[in-house]
């Protein structure tokens, strides 16, 4: 939905107070390398290693005519299907493998994973 052009610096900017107060810096843990596997296992999984994915996050989705679309430039809003605080979606080359919170790391955006979606729910949904 666009709203009235009046009403856009408003919302854009309750958009950007709600951003910073959900968002917050966190420490990164720091992963160790694990001996646990055999050279065999070792080999077969550094043959995938390269293989580039791409992963995206969800803020929400919105549907407009192309009329509204049309209309669209610098300043608009389009309203999204999740109210703000929700999770957003972690897509690994458009599958839904988790849900995330907004958090800041080195001044920069980041996702936090609140809940993996297990190997089982995933394959599930590709049948």
């Amino acid at each position: 939905m666009i709203d009235d052009p009046s009403n856009q610096d408003d919302l854009a900017d309750e958009w950007a107070a709600a951003l910073e107060q959900q968002a917050e810096p966190v420490p990164l843990e720091s992963f160790d390398q694990s001996n646990d596997i055999s050279a065999e296992e070792r080999r077969k999984l550094d043959t995938i290693l390269d293989i580039p994915v791409t992963i995206s996050m969800e803020v929400g989705r919105s549907q407009l005519s192309i009329r509204n679309l049309l209309q669209l430039n610098q300043g608009s809003v389009v309203e999204l299907d999740r109210v703000a605080g929700e999770p957003l979606d972690v897509m690994v080359n458009g599958t839904l493998i988790a849900h995330g919170e907004v958090v800041v790391v080195n001044d920069k955006f980041g996702i936090r994973l609140t809940d993996v979606i297990s190997q089982t729910e995933r394959i599930k949904k590709l049948k």
